[in-house]
């Protein structure tokens, strides 16, 4: 049996969605077992989810970020296992509100935006199930073109925008509509409530 790449406990501060989903991955690569994790958080559904897959559940829990106290092993060694799941980077204190709005909440969001896709496409007779897939890969192939072609968004957005044709006709309808504003919005909400949180367990 291979070696873990981590011996250290591991902790979860809230145990919701996002910590089951990095927590699954680290576990799939074999560098840590549940039983080395610790999580808490006020879900009782979601502490018993923990038990269940062997990790130590608890309740009431205040934590920092990456301060003076804090090596570099300690630095590297969480970088490491959020690698696992996707993006790490280290950002400042003050960006983890607004951080956590766009990555923590934005999945939500998109779900809503390929939810209406999803709805425009079966509102002009596309079935359910095509709608659904389309509008995914849709979503998924634009992300992973902003992502490798190192193009500004609002470039590739003009390259598919052709001279009088139908991109440009939805594009003045989402304009129209606000949807640029309203998803700015909608991150600023997220962020500022987040703050709100934050005050409330520590007033």
């Amino acid at each position: 049996m291979e070696e873990l790449g981590f011996q250290e406990k591991i902790g979860f501060i809230g145990g919701g969605n996002m910590a089951k989903a990095i927590c699954e991955g680290v576990v799939r690569k074999g560098l840590i077992r549940y039983s080395q994790v610790y999580v808490s958080g006020p879900n009782i559904q979601n502490l018993l989810y923990w038990k269940e897959k062997g990790s130590v559940p608890f309740r009431g829990v205040c934590a920092n970020n990456s301060g003076p106290k804090a090596s570099p092993s300690d630095i590297s060694l969480v970088k490491k296992m959020f690698e696992v799941s996707g993006v790490c980077q280290q950002v400042p204190e003050s960006l983890i509100n607004a951080i956590g709005a766009l990555a923590g909440s934005g999945p939500a969001f998109v779900y809503l935006i390929l939810e209406a896709l999803a709805d425009g496409g079966v509102k002009q007779g596309v079935p359910r199930n095509l709608a659904v897939e389309f509008a995914a890969q849709t979503v998924l192939g634009a992300a992973k073109m902003s992502l490798e072609s190192g193009k500004h968004t609002g470039q590739l957005k003009d390259e598919v925008c052709s001279a009088g044709g139908t991109t440009i006709a939805g594009i003045h309808k989402l304009e129209s509509g606000g949807v640029r504003g309203a998803l700015m919005d909608a991150i600023e909400a997220a962020t500022k409530r987040s703050q709100e949180l934050a005050q409330e367990k520590h007033g």
